[in-house]
């Protein structure tokens, strides 16, 4: 596959990979990456905050560097796992959606993402009611909003902090739609990536609000590195996917300093580029099918857990840690806290998600035909 030419790649069918006879290994190493970053991201916002105004003090009493210094340092870093959730987002939206429809598209993006995220507007909502003192409520009207999934567009607060990452990945989709829409080719997304790629690198320069919040500096090209690596995967490797992931690196690593700089305050900068760096070879590593032998159905299951654990750890979480830091030590508060997550995102996913997949899809399929034939 690596000797094909560009044009030569650009004309691959849409419905199956170069070689159709080849059989497509579930990639459950994904499913793994996937709740590990999750864990990481919740250690962090558990155990690896510093700064006075952060929830991480608040829930404690007095800074966690103090309780426990060892599990602080480790989970300083733990915040680079959303840097990781966008490149594997990049990869996976690009596999899932190939060979797909517009309508299709869309449809699998709304059974993926609201029935857990409704569930978890509501959860968090009702544990800050319950226990109050740690974050402020919502007033109802800004609640409801929230369960559009669009309030950060429309100026109102998160029901929980963590929701920021969504509206990064709805404005990805709604740019990746259009790509979609022509059929997807490799020479269509790689004109993607260099054209998200370019308007990511002039939008901080160009003075337009708008041009900023279509373009997403700050997480462009961690998505572009996750569609660069599913090319690489599908089509082989070739000396312009591996530009495009060097150009992903270097702008990652450029907006890892940003982010220590300006929002997180805990981690070095050496250090999470380091891990950002291992993430991507790993990366690389799944790409040219190195990893395609580690299986296992319990991978499966991780994966389903990791999107309600995300959405439900932060503000419920930190909560309940603030309730029970005087009652244990407070590394057993982090696994009982974690754990119980877990087993919560799993009822999620088992009673919540996989029901209103079902009944989202029927719905929204059957509106689209009505549309259909309405307009013929």
């Amino acid at each position: 596959m690596t000797g094909l030419t560009f044009t030569q790649r650009s004309r691959v069918p849409l419905s199956g990979p170069l070689d159709p006879d080849r059989p497509r290994p579930r990639l459950y190493v994904l499913d793994g990456l996937r709740l590990l970053a999750a864990l990481f991201v919740a250690l962090h916002h558990f155990a690896g905050t510093a700064r006075a105004d952060r929830p991480g003090n608040l829930i404690w009493g007095r800074p966690v560097s103090e309780i426990m210094p060892d599990v602080f340092r480790v989970a300083s870093y733990g915040w680079i796992g959303v840097e990781i959730f966008f490149v594997i987002s990049g990869f996976v939206i690009c596999m899932s959606c190939w060979g797909r429809t517009p309508r299709q598209f869309f449809v699998s993006r709304v059974i993926r993402l609201y029935p857990a995220y409704w569930f978890a507007v509501l959860f968090t909502t009702g544990v800050l009611a319950a226990f109050p003192g740690v974050w402020e409520r919502l007033e109802p009207r800004d609640v409801m909003l929230n369960l559009t999934m669009l309030q950060s567009g429309a100026g109102v607060a998160n029901v929980d902090g963590v929701y920021w990452t969504l509206w990064a990945e709805l404005r990805f989709y709604l740019l990746f739609l259009v790509v979609v829409a022509f059929g997807l080719t490799y020479r269509r997304v790689v004109l993607f990536c260099c054209v998200w790629g370019a308007a990511a690198m002039l939008a901080p320069s160009a003075g337009s609000p708008l041009f900023m919040l279509v373009a997403n500096p700050s997480g462009a090209w961690y998505f572009i590195a996750g569609l660069a690596l599913y090319l690489m995967y599908r089509f082989g490797q070739d000396l312009l996917l591996w530009g495009i992931l060097g150009m992903a690196w270097l702008m990652g690593q450029k907006e890892i300093g940003t982010r220590i700089d300006t929002v997180e305050g805990v981690s070095g900068w050496r250090g999470a580029v380091l891990i950002f760096t291992v993430f991507l070879l790993v990366m690389v590593a799944i790409a040219r099918g190195k990893l395609d032998w580690v299986r296992g159905r319990w991978l499966v299951t991780a994966g389903a857990m990791t999107y309600p654990l995300y959405l439900l750890h932060y503000a419920a979480g930190t909560t309940l840690i603030s309730r029970l830091r005087d009652d244990m030590d407070a590394r057993l508060v982090i696994v009982v806290v974690l754990a119980g997550f877990l087993t919560v995102s799993w009822g999620v996913h088992r009673a919540v998600e996989r029901p209103l997949a079902g009944v989202i899809k029927r719905g929204l399929e059957g509106a689209f035909l009505r549309v259909k034939g309405v307009g013929g």
